[in-house]
């Protein structure tokens, strides 16, 4: 059954990661822009896992942990950065 459905999902997460990237790009304001930019790492790290679940590899889900780590810190970086101005105070 694992055969039919992944594949499926990763089409459907695929679809939704190319809307975020033209979300991406034609984001009315900034806020807007970095809210598909965390969506778009959420979506990759969904795609990262479900890869690793066909293959059965684990390396895929260290590299996902790395990808949601460097996704975590950058969208708090950027979202301080809009507040404030400046990233280290």
């Amino acid at each position: 059954m694992l055969t039919y459905v992944i594949p499926v999902c990763m089409a459907v997460i695929g679809i939704a990661a190319i809307l975020n990237v033209v979300r991406l790009v034609q984001g009315p304001d900034m806020p807007d822009r970095v809210l598909a930019l965390d969506t778009l790492y959420i979506n990759a790290l969904a795609l990262i896992v479900l890869f690793g679940i066909w293959l059965a590899s684990d390396l895929f889900f260290e590299a996902a942990l790395l990808i949601a780590v460097m996704g975590f810190v950058s969208t708090v970086a950027v979202a301080k950065h809009l507040l404030h101005g400046d990233i280290i105070d």
